[in-house]
């Protein structure tokens, strides 16, 4: 009885050391991994400030509000703000700059891509928390609230678009990436300023899921005849009810459905969190399940390296918001992607700082616009360690 009662103890010992040995060891994977993130971050922060229109205070063209504000929010997210903090000349000049595109009916755009823009700005004055610029929050808030479409007869969910957001100006339907990115917009204002006397009735939530639903793959809660019942597209989702970027499948009886593909699966994903979804419903299991099944850090699946940049920054958000720590690819291997891509941002990213996709569908060749997605990745993925 004593031999066993000893052997009992010592196997429990040897079980405590193990655990307090492999905690400790991932601990200090993390802190390295940290590291190695804050040195490529120093790096791409001063490629990016370096590209800075000296005399508008802009990055990219001067008519898209919306590269600046994602360089601004790269700069802020920065996690040593002794290291932000050298930028901060430069980063007023790019606020002085979005201020000077603030708009008549509360947007901040220039030359179309209005909702997008607005979205993008909004995030980065809320980042920036100038309480001086708490109008300029309130009407872009107005006027993203504004932007969600209510077709045909108001108030009735009788169009497809119906509950989401799009690009504005000449495209006026919805699709799931404006439509996600206004959601998170409105989220954090929300977060932010809560509710004032004299303020508009917000988004219309239950709206914006109907329409979010109306993008994924999913027969159950989706009942277009466009909607895949291939299992390679179960829960994923399209661009917007109809059209998805990865294209379509012809079945022997000639149906045709449509692809799912990563970027928007993510932007979906994102949606039901922004939305304050339960975990449990359905819907987000589904495209959870369908996110695991098409894990890939090399590609944006479905879409090869199209869009690859937004993929990483839709893959980071919405994972580490998610608590999502690993996923198992489609062959039950367990995977680490907060340093998976990290490492794959680290390998590609250029001697001098800068990132950008050769391949150069949605502006992905414009090396401001990718770094500002590669550095809020790497900042997400940060946060999240």
């Amino acid at each position: 009885m004593y031999r066993r009662k000893c052997s009992f103890l010592w196997l429990l010992y040897i079980a405590i050391i193990l655990t307090n040995f492999t905690s400790s060891s991932h601990a200090s994977q993390n802190r390295s991994l940290k590291l190695e993130i804050e040195r490529s971050l120093d790096k791409a922060l001063l490629w990016l400030h370096n590209e800075q229109n000296s005399s508008g205070g802009h990055w990219g063209s001067a008519q898209y509000p919306a590269l600046t504000a994602l360089a601004l929010r790269a700069t802020l997210g920065h996690p040593d703000q002794s290291e932000s903090s050298k930028y901060r000349e430069q980063v007023d000049q790019g606020f002085k700059f979005l201020r000077s595109k603030v708009q008549s009916d509360g947007g901040i755009y220039g030359k179309g891509l209005a909702s997008y823009n607005t979205s993008i700005s909004l995030m980065a004055f809320l980042q920036n928390k100038n309480p001086e610029d708490e109008s300029i929050i309130r009407g872009a808030r107005r006027f993203l609230v504004n932007q969600q479409s209510d077709f045909d007869k108001k108030g009735k969910a009788d169009n497809l678009f119906d509950g989401g957001v799009g690009y504005g100006s000449t495209w006026a339907h919805s699709d799931l990436s404006n439509t996600h990115i206004a959601m998170e917009a409105l989220f954090y204002a929300k977060k932010t300023l809560g509710s004032k006397e004299g303020d508009p009735l917000g988004l219309d939530w239950q709206a914006a899921i109907s329409f979010v639903s109306k993008c994924q793959n999913l027969p159950q809660s989706n009942t277009e005849e466009w909607v895949s019942v291939h299992k390679e597209d179960h829960g994923g989702f399209v661009y917007f009810p109809g059209k998805s970027m990865a294209g379509e499948r012809t079945d022997e009886n000639g149906t045709v459905s449509l692809r799912s593909y990563g970027s928007m699966s993510y932007a979906g994903l994102l949606s039901f969190i922004y939305a304050e979804m339960k975990p449990s419903d359905p819907r987000v299991l589904a495209v959870k399940d369908w996110l695991n099944q098409n894990y890939q850090i090399d590609e944006n699946p479905g879409m090869g390296k199209q869009g690859l940049f937004y993929y990483y920054h839709t893959m980071a958000k919405a994972l580490s918001l998610a608590g999502i720590d690993s996923l198992k690819d489609s062959s039950g291997e367990k995977k680490d992607w907060r340093q998976e891509l990290a490492l794959t941002l680290f390998d590609l990213q250029s001697n001098v700082g800068f990132w950008i996709n050769d391949s150069g569908r949605w502006w992905e060749k414009d090396p401001v616009l990718v770094t500002c997605y590669a550095m809020l990745a790497l900042e997400r993925i940060y946060y999240a360690l």
